[in-house]
């Protein structure tokens, strides 16, 4: 799904900056909530991240428009003990109240050598990986993780006689663990707790799991914890009904751990040793097949977003067309036809 696409437009950061915070202001949201998110959803296309960049502000914006989605949310304090806050998101969508937890957390990091926050009654907060890499910017390790209301729940509508999913397949909420390093990009895993995406369903894909059941069973487990950490404790299950009911998009929560380097080691060692694995991995290890070079988790991100940074954006078939969906209905320029200032 995040290949380059063979077909594509060239769209530019600052196109695409102003197409989608236009969409949202249009959809009601404030400026500032609206310049927010678009800067998060243009970073993951600048990343190569397509499946959650701005083709999603189609599918935002609607929900905004239905009612579905809180477009002028107050984020608020549940409860505050020092290292661990706990926050309401008011229906919103998750990018706000995660970034706001994220600067808590971060805060209480400096302070405390750990700080968490954790956010309810939110719809989809993106890549995990927006939030952890704040942690980075700020000398810290950032783990971050969403969950849902109900999350391990089956099909409510299946009848008895229905064959149940298989276990296998369980689930697929957003994870990433952000380690930064000096000279190099770090580590940064930002993924999905299953060993397959979410496209990856079918007989060919089912006949894998008796012949790597280990690795099945580990997604299985990481998408559980995922789940209960970034929706059991954010409070998804109870203390939100208003909001819910309110806001029915709003279903979901998630939770951030900011630890403070040098709390811990000193902070040039720490990075000195993130840096050396990064070299040694590349030196030593032969890459994937198909692959030229040997690199750990955030490396290709890092590059892209320097290259489409400078060439731009390869906005494919898919892109284009959720593009067009929401110009139609808001009557915003196409990104790729708007020269001013590109």
């Amino acid at each position: 799904m995040n290949q380059p696409p063979e077909e594509y437009v060239v769209v530019t950061e600052p196109q695409l900056l102003r197409f989608s915070q236009n969409c949202f202001e249009s959809a009601g949201l404030r400026g500032d909530h609206a310049q927010l998110i678009s800067r998060l959803l243009v970073n993951s296309d600048l990343r190569g991240v397509r499946s959650h960049g701005t083709r999603q502000v189609d599918g935002y914006c609607a929900a905004f428009e239905a009612g579905q989605l809180n477009p002028d949310p107050t984020v608020s304090v549940i409860n505050d003990h020092g290292a661990v806050v706990a926050m309401d998101g008011d229906g919103s969508l998750g990018y706000l109240p995660m970034v706001r937890a994220t600067e808590a957390a971060i805060e209480r990091a400096k302070q405390h050598g750990l700080g968490m926050a954790t956010v309810r009654s939110i719809g989809h907060y993106g890549s995990a990986g927006h939030y952890c890499r704040m942690c980075m910017e700020a000398d810290c390790i950032g783990f971050s993780v969403q969950g849902s209301r109900n999350h391990g729940r089956a099909n409510p509508d299946r009848l008895p006689s229905d064959p149940k999913p298989p276990l296998a397949f369980f689930g697929n909420p957003p994870i990433c663990f952000a380690i930064p390093g000096r000279d190099s990009p770090g580590v940064v895993l930002d993924a999905a707790t299953r060993i397959l995406a979410d496209y990856q369903r079918g007989p060919e894909f089912e006949e894998l799991i008796p012949l790597i059941p280990a690795a099945f069973f580990k997604s299985v487990g990481y998408t559980a914890i995922a789940a209960l950490l970034g929706g059991g404790l954010a409070g998804v299950s109870g203390g939100e009904g208003t909001v819910h009911e309110r806001w029915p998009r709003a279903r979901s929560g998630g939770m951030i751990l900011a630890i403070r380097i040098d709390a811990a080691v000193d902070l040039d060692a720490f990075h000195s040793e993130v840096d050396r694995m990064v070299r040694d991995v590349a030196e030593s290890f032969e890459p994937f097949p198909g692959h030229d070079r040997a690199l750990l988790p955030g490396a290709i991100e890092a590059e892209r977003m320097a290259q489409h940074r400078l060439d731009g954006i390869k906005f494919g078939a898919m892109e284009q067309e959720a593009v067009r969906r929401v110009c139609e209905r808001h009557t915003v320029t196409l990104p790729w036809d708007d020269r001013a200032n590109a």
